[in-house]
């Protein structure tokens, strides 16, 4: 062997191994993150159903069946209630439609004008009657959002009018007439919407929605008088919370991103606030709006810009005495109406805790289902094979599919079970 062949080095056979096997365990680290992020292990499932045995409910859960049947969402990331919430969130949904309505104003007492658009049925109903949908949309929302365009049309097609209200400051480009925003439950604008609708059209009956915060908002007026569930067939709310006191401490922890959600949602709130800036604060002094401004500007959480912005415009004397006053938590129990709350295991705003008063309270009242879905995050709920979720998603399907049986209900059964549709407006016997 010669001396330039003796200082040849060979490979050990082992190093390519050893390189393989770490590209492998790259692979299943990522493949592993991936599925834990992405929850593709998490099975699909019923909503976990919380109700009493009564011939309404079990009409109810016989005839619209999104309630009882597997909630399947799209199979890569569907199950992923972060994916879901960013979808709602970007998009609002797949392929929205356009609805034709006409935009109504409502000049109020205290100066300001409250709007909402009124769609008209694209057909009849399959009743032969004459049903509105009035609809409470999320914070900060209005009638242009996907998800509510979506809804309606989806509604509109089944034979449903759709008054849907605009939120106090929520539209860009219509001026507040008064120092005053929309808050947390303040259920005036919602209050003259339906006032409106029960004068135009005095045969008309209702079917009242909400979504997210707007579920407060139905909830809490329907529940602050007896009276304004007069004409009322039934109620949906939609991924809400119930207390903003007990919800309060859960958003400035990490746990699900809740604090970087409480982030996002307060900068969006920062946003309408400084686009009415001259209306909300106009008639204060310079010092006064410089002081408001500069905590505005520095706020990273929405208790921060409710303690120090929301709650002054009714009046509250702290945050506490707000989020107390304007949560459906202590009004809920007095509504009486066929009542259907809907939340999802894996919203990232609405923490497991919160859930307890829908459960407690559906357990207690018999006009009261509440479902848990095991997916759908935060107003998602998109359904779909893969990877593309289809335009219509289950929660349009369940909240029209639960109207539908209560106006069947309604129209088949006898004046004593169908009048008032009410907890306690006839006696039943449990078969």
């Amino acid at each position: 062997m010669s001396a330039h062949d003796s200082d040849v080095h060979t490979i050990s056979p082992e190093l390519p191994a050893m390189f393989d096997g770490m590209k492998l365990a790259a692979v299943a680290t990522v493949l592993y993150i991936i599925v834990r992020c992405l929850n593709l292990k998490s099975p699909t499932a019923p909503p976990d159903l919380t109700y009493q045995d009564t011939p309404l409910n079990r009409f109810l859960l016989k005839s619209c069946p999104q309630l009882t049947k597997e909630y399947i969402p799209p199979l890569l990331w569907g199950k992923s209630g972060h994916l879901q919430t960013a979808l709602y969130g970007k998009l609002g949904r797949v392929s929205s439609p356009h609805p034709t309505g006409i935009r109504k104003y409502l000049p109020m007492q205290d100066g300001a004008t409250a709007t909402f658009d009124l769609f008209e049925p694209l057909g009849d109903h399959r009743t032969g009657d004459d049903i509105t949908m009035v609809i409470c949309p999320g914070i900060g929302n209005h009638s242009e959002k996907h998800y509510i365009r979506t809804f309606v049309d989806y509604a509109q097609k089944d034979g449903y009018r759709c008054a849907v209200l605009n939120h106090l400051g929520a539209l860009p480009n219509i001026e507040l007439t008064s120092p005053r925003m929309f808050t947390y439950g303040c259920t005036w604008e919602f209050a003259a919407m339906v006032g409106y609708i029960k004068r135009a059209y005095p045969q008309t009956q209702l079917i009242v929605v909400g979504f997210s915060l707007g579920g407060n908002i139905v909830c809490k007026f329907l529940g602050e008088n007896r009276t304004n569930q007069e004409r009322v067939l039934c109620c949906v709310s939609v991924c809400q919370g119930y207390s903003a006191l007990r919800a309060q401490e859960t958003f400035l922890q990490w746990d699900q991103f809740r604090r970087f959600y409480n982030f996002l949602m307060a900068d969006n709130m920062k946003k309408i606030i400084l686009s009415h800036r001259h209306s909300l604060f106009g008639g204060s002094s310079v010092k006064t709006i410089d002081t408001e401004l500069s905590r505005l500007y520095t706020a990273t959480s929405l208790m921060q810009i409710d303690d120090n912005i929301m709650r002054k415009f009714h009046g509250h004397s702290s945050l506490k005495e707000y989020y107390e006053k304007e949560s459906c938590v202590h009004y809920i129990h007095n509504v009486n109406v066929p009542l259907l709350l809907v939340n999802s295991a894996d919203d990232p705003l609405v923490h497991d805790s919160l859930l307890t008063i829908p459960r407690t309270l559906s357990a207690k009242k018999q006009n009261v289902i509440f479902a848990l879905t095991l997916h759908g995050g935060h107003l998602g709920f998109f359904e779909g094979a893969v990877l593309f979720p289809q335009p219509l998603t289950w929660m349009d399907k369940v909240i029209v599919g639960y109207a539908n049986a209560i106006c069947q209900w309604k129209k088949q059964k006898p004046p004593c079970q169908s009048g008032q549709l009410s907890e306690g407006s006839c006696v039943e016997e449990k078969a």
